[in-house]
């Protein structure tokens, strides 16, 4: 399933005026719940305008290399919380730096129709060099001779994060997006939004 549908996504930009950027992240509880976070920010200031956060049971197993199809359903529940459609999804997770070219920022584009772009803390496949030690360095990710992403130093003297096509972005403005929306930190505000809302409090 992951190989037929990812012929279908889009690698080239069809991401018109970007007015709101989204951030999902899911949570593990005991007991195998998930919890999902949206946060929508304001793309030019990266000012909260909405968030959302909703717990599902978990129906799929944990596999690694198939995590879309336990997290997607939760994560489509909590969008569908939102009364604002956002413009671009960024995942914490894989898009096109999958196995088999498919990790969730990919489902989950595939799936809604949004624009969406993976931003991951950690690689999952392939090779690459040492970008350089300034904001906005990075070098491509490489799984044999295609480029599955780019490795991008988003804050001078931090470890890269690995960014990946999901759906209807290119590479290159995958990452001018990323950089876009990150700030004082490592990560995009995005995710460090929707990261402290889907944490269980015990």
């Amino acid at each position: 399933m992951q190989s037929d549908l990812a012929a279908r996504v889009e690698r080239t930009d069809r991401v018109d005026e970007i007015r709101t950027v989204a951030g999902v992240d899911v949570a593990y509880g005991r007991g195998n719940p998930l919890k999902a976070a949206a946060a929508v920010l304001n793309f030019r200031d990266l000012t909260a305008v909405e968030t959302a956060t909703t717990t599902l049971p978990a129906r799929f197993p944990y596999v690694p290399g198939y995590l879309s199809f336990r997290e997607l359903p939760a994560v489509l529940d909590v969008l569908d919380r939102l009364s604002v459609k956002p413009d671009l999804i960024l995942c914490d997770g894989q898009g096109l730096a999958h196995p088999r070219r498919f990790g969730l920022a990919c489902h989950l584009g595939i799936a809604t129709g949004l624009p969406t772009v993976g931003v991951a803390k950690s690689r999952l496949v392939g090779e690459h060099g040492e970008p350089g030690p300034s904001r906005g360095d990075w070098v491509p990710l490489m799984d044999k001779d295609e480029i599955i992403g780019a490795v991008l130093r988003t804050r001078a003297g931090v470890k890269p994060v690995y960014v990946s096509i999901g759906h209807r972005v290119s590479l290159e403005t995958a990452v001018r997006l990323v950089l876009a929306c990150t700030t004082r930190f490592r990560l995009p505000e995005t995710t460090r939004t929707a990261d402290r809302l889907s944490k269980f409090v015990s």
